[in-house]
């Protein structure tokens, strides 16, 4: 059982960064949206894991992207700073009940779900525009493609949780 989960997630790691890799990244719709959907393995990582190794897998993800993309190291910063504020965010969203040992996020509504993805896109994306513009004068260019950005990410994210989900009868 334990291998299997350890292998589910390498599985996810590795499909994630190179469908990220392979086809979001050479995407461009309406010239600036580009979806990263790799936020997905953060989003779907166990909740009682050790956070060290979470923390540590956020950087290895996005620095697996960066390799590819060639954005020097923008990525595993976005990434460990959503993969270090996921329980504030988890605690905002779900209240305190997700510290219990029996918090699975599956159990939960379908809006606490959307919610707590869309503030990982909005933290991912607020880190990840600011340091690729590394400007405050264009501050309304970072919210402009956070918004835009972070809406096709959560529509295509919402899309792939939905098609690779499984459902409970």
């Amino acid at each position: 059982m334990v291998s299997n989960y350890y292998f589910l997630n390498v599985i996810r790691f590795i499909l994630l960064v190179l469908v990220q890799v392979l086809v979001f990244n050479k995407l461009n719709f309406f010239g600036f949206i580009n979806p990263m959907v790799y936020i997905l393995f953060l989003y779907w990582y166990p909740v009682k894991e050790n956070r060290a190794a979470f923390i540590g897998l956020g950087f290895l993800l996005g620095i697996a992207i960066d390799f590819f993309s060639d954005t020097m190291a923008i990525h595993a910063a976005s990434t460990i700073t959503i993969a270090y504020m996921r329980p504030a965010i988890m605690r905002f969203v779900f209240g305190v009940n997700f510290e219990f040992q029996s918090f699975k996020l599956s159990n939960t509504t379908r809006a606490q779900q959307i919610t707590y993805l869309a503030l990982l896109i909005i933290v991912h994306h607020f880190v990840f525009f600011t340091l690729e513009i590394f400007s405050l004068a264009n501050f309304l260019l970072i919210l402009k493609k956070v918004f835009a950005t972070g809406t096709a990410t959560l529509i295509l994210c919402l899309l792939f949780g939905s098609l690779f989900s499984v459902r409970k009868e």
